[in-house]
């Protein structure tokens, strides 16, 4: 039974015991009950509504936290691109120069050159090494020269000039490398 049942209930056997109902007052009554319901209604969407956006909130700063754990140190990290650069090419003219190179710089350069790429790995740093005859993608490589090369593919890698890097899943760097041109 409805409240409204009940009330005319209500009304009927005051009406029945001899005592004139007030249907003014009655009126009343249900237009104040009918009011409170609607305050009632309004103030529990404005509660859902709230609850809503505090979890949106709270969402939201999880993921802005955890994307500024991940990713605040970007910058640092492409401003110590160079520095594998240059351990890298020191190695590099070590190992195919002419003049003997003392056996403890070497060392030293490669230790380094570890010792960086642990920090890399550490902090979500990998290396994008891509290799001669791989096939160009450019999410992930800059053409730096296009160049017919006989015995290749167009599209394939021909030459590396640096490796690229990635932060977790975003690209720091494209690995630099140029592209064969050839048909066939």
């Amino acid at each position: 039974m409805s409240d409204k049942d009940e009330e005319l209930q209500s009304l009927d056997e005051l009406a029945a015991e001899g005592d004139e109902p007030d249907f003014d007052a009655a009126a009343e009554s249900f237009d104040e009950i009918e009011a409170l319901r609607a305050e009632r209604d309004d103030y529990r969407d404005k509660f859902m509504r709230a609850l809503a956006d505090a979890e949106n909130t709270r969402k939201r700063a999880d993921r802005d936290r955890r994307e500024a754990e991940n990713y605040g140190g970007s910058k640092l990290a492409r401003d110590l691109l160079p520095v594998y650069d240059n351990l890298q090419r020191a190695l590099n003219a070590a190992k195919e120069g002419d003049e003997e190179v003392p056996a403890s710089l070497l060392e030293g350069v490669e230790l380094t050159m570890r010792e960086l790429i642990n920090v890399f790995k550490k902090h979500g740093i990998d290396t994008i090494t891509p290799q001669v005859g791989d096939k160009f993608d450019p999410k992930m490589h800059e053409a730096m020269f296009e160049a017919p090369l006989p015995g290749t593919k167009a599209g394939e890698i021909i030459q590396v000039s640096t490796n690229g890097f990635m932060l977790y899943d975003r690209l720091l760097r494209p690995a630099q490398v140029g592209v064969s041109s050839m048909q066939g």
